[in-house]
């Protein structure tokens, strides 16, 4: 079963993360995030499977992030006005977001990479 990755190509941490799932040689379907940001029920469902606070989703280092001050402004924001705010720009989610349906990472660390897909 291939998974589904979710980056962005001007990303060098997405295109390191790709670059780890070729050399393993994991079939991936990549989708751009800017492009085809996900809608907010597919985002509910890697956020639920993931297990993770939607926190873990955003990108708090990157530019829009920033712009709109979300630091401040998400802790008084609801779930669902989260995920609606993340899917309306594909920049605000943290990449690569990589999933097989049934496990979600966020992000690129090798060791929880090499753990989670390695072995499928």
């Amino acid at each position: 079963m291939s998974l589904t990755f979710y980056g962005y190509p001007k990303c060098s941490t997405c295109r390191n993360a790709q670059k780890w799932l070729t050399g393993h040689n994991i079939p991936h379907e990549a989708i751009d995030l800017v492009q085809n940001p996900p809608n907010a029920e597919v985002l509910r469902k890697l956020v639920e499977t993931s297990g993770l606070d939607i926190q873990k989703f955003f990108n708090t280092s990157g530019e829009v992030y920033r712009e709109l001050q979300l630091k401040d402004k998400l802790p008084a924001m609801s779930y669902e006005e989260k995920l609606q705010l993340l899917s309306s720009n594909g920049k605000l989610i943290k990449r690569p977001v990589v999933t097989s349906g049934e496990q979600v990472t966020v992000g690129f660390k090798e060791d929880e990479f090499e753990r989670v897909w390695a072995n499928r």
